[in-house]
């Protein structure tokens, strides 16, 4: 099983959140309340911002760094890929996942 540490203060994380700033993009896990925490932090920011690019996620995405996880597994199932039933689904399969749909 595979536990995500949140990087900020070391409590079990339950999402992976990114963001970019100047130019360098950024990957973190971090527990709900230090997610909302950041993202309570830049809406402000982000409000008056204009998108450069990418795409539009999905609440769900948003919410976990990507697609939902369940979806990614019953697909991956589905195709007979070799998935773990627990914990971050390989970044490889999620590729698929997001190819295929």
């Amino acid at each position: 099983m595979i536990e995500l540490i949140d990087d900020l203060d070391g409590s079990v994380a339950t999402q992976t959140v990114s963001f970019a700033l100047d130019g360098a993009s950024y990957e973190m896990e971090l527990s709900d309340e230090n997610a909302e925490a950041l993202r309570s932090s830049l809406a402000p920011f982000a409000e008056k911002a204009r998108r450069a690019g990418g795409r539009k996620q999905s609440a769900s995405q948003v919410r976990t760094g990507g697609p939902d996880p369940k979806a990614v597994r019953s697909w991956a199932m589905a195709q007979g890929l070799d998935v773990n039933p627990r914990g971050r689904v390989a970044d490889s399969i999620v590729q698929q996942y997001l190819a295929a749909n």
